[in-house]
């Protein structure tokens, strides 16, 4: 059993809790109900860049972001490894579910008075966490650990302190909890990682946040006239809002899954492409999320440099993070999706004087087209067949999965 407390497959529950044996483990209905509450946080998120979208804004948002992430993530993570489909593990759940309502509560005011219900209720959920694995020995040395003696306290003692020392005490707890996989990956070697779970839950996680993107076109729109150009708008946002839907869910997750359970190492490959790569995806989609708030209102209006970065500069991550997943599931090069992010992020200073619906217009034709390539690359591939593949770890996609 690993010392880490984060040891497990689905099947039989042994008396520490860890589950033991093989076979398909389901996301529970307590999970489900959990990611309501984060469905909130990201909307607080996105309200936080909103108000404040410059470089200084990024980075105060992603670093209040962090933890409301890691919060979520820690909460998955012992839910995959273990059996919590029973009333103990339900609480606990539910109990980790209030205090990230309380976290997402505290964000907007979080830079000012609510400082310390962020940090407070963050350490609790760590707690909370540490808690339902207690029974593991040793489980203090590792991630769960670090949250609880580390990041936990900087969060809450930064939110004691004055705007500028209290980001650097939350960036310090926000790298703390990012590094903490790496930092214990000798240890993290014998997790067992369901491989049908993680993925699910991470993809439900991306599905939320690109939710997001239609509550910033439908927010914006609901107070807008509504007519031509108005619509014209919402049915671009849309349509890169679908596009962005497209890549993940038709093109990426199946690949994903499957390089989970071919894995040599799927610790490996759930540090690397689901916590670290879902964390820029994410990031990437609440990103064009904001900046939709900025265009369907007056799609007349130029955006300005803040608003069009937000939108192109979201999506360019967002399709260069697929860059770098494909690269550590099969060491191969995304090339279709390298290259319209590319366009995408060259085209960002020419959008900055052009009218909102230009913006959105050129965007949309542009994720139109990247999923139509994608699309033809994929039938083109299993009209071939399964070809030789030089590398174990890199086995021939299957058809939904993008062919680079």
């Amino acid at each position: 059993m690993s010392a880490t407390g984060e040891t497990g497959e689905t099947g039989e529950t042994s008396a520490s809790g860890v589950v033991a044996g093989a076979g398909e483990k389901r996301v529970t209905w307590a999970e489900l109900y959990f990611d309501l509450v984060f469905v909130f946080a990201i909307t607080q998120v996105s309200a936080l860049l909103h108000h404040q979208h410059d470089l200084t804004g990024l980075v105060r948002a992603l670093v209040v972001f962090v933890p409301v992430y890691w919060c979520w993530v820690g909460t998955t993570v012992q839910a995959n490894i273990r059996d919590v489909d029973n009333p103990r593990d339900r609480l606990g759940i539910l109990l980790v579910g209030l205090t990230g309502l309380f976290m997402a509560l505290a964000v907007p005011g979080a830079y000012g008075r609510r400082g310390v219900l962020l940090g407070a209720a963050y350490w609790l959920a760590r707690v909370v966490l540490l808690l339902l694995l207690v029974r593991i020995p040793g489980v203090w040395q590792g991630p769960y650990g670090a949250g609880v003696l580390v990041s936990g306290p900087l969060l809450l003692v930064g939110g004691l302190l004055p705007d500028g020392p209290r980001l650097v005490l939350w960036a310090a707890a926000a790298l703390c909890d990012l590094s903490a996989p790496l930092v214990f990956r000798r240890r993290l070697a014998d997790v067992a990682y369901h491989p049908s779970h993680m993925p699910e839950r991470f993809a439900l996680f991306l599905l939320v946040a690109i939710g997001e993107s239609i509550v910033g076109i439908g927010g914006s729109a609901a107070a807008a006239r509504l007519d031509l150009p108005e619509l014209f708008a919402v049915a671009a946002a849309f349509t890169i809002s679908a596009g962005l839907w497209w890549q993940y869910f038709v093109f990426a997750a199946d690949a994903m899954r499957h390089a989970v359970e071919v894995a040599d190492s799927r610790r490996d490959v759930v540090r690397r492409i689901f916590q670290y790569g879902h964390l820029a995806l994410a990031a990437g989609v609440i990103g064009v999320a904001v900046g939709f708030e900025e265009t369907v209102a007056d799609p007349w209006r130029a955006l300005g440099a803040g608003s069009v970065a937000l939108l192109y500069g979201g999506c360019g991550l967002y399709l260069l993070t697929f860059g770098y997943t494909r690269w550590m599931m099969f060491r191969r090069v995304s090339t279709t999706r390298i290259a319209a992010a590319v366009v995408v992020l060259g085209l960002l200073p020419a959008m900055v004087r052009l009218p909102a619906l230009v913006v959105l217009g050129v965007l949309a034709v542009l994720l139109v087209v990247l999923n139509g390539v994608e699309y033809v690359r994929v039938v083109r591939a299993a009209g071939a067949g399964p070809a030789p593949d030089p590398a174990p770890s890199a086995p021939a996609p299957a058809p939904s999965a993008p062919v680079e």
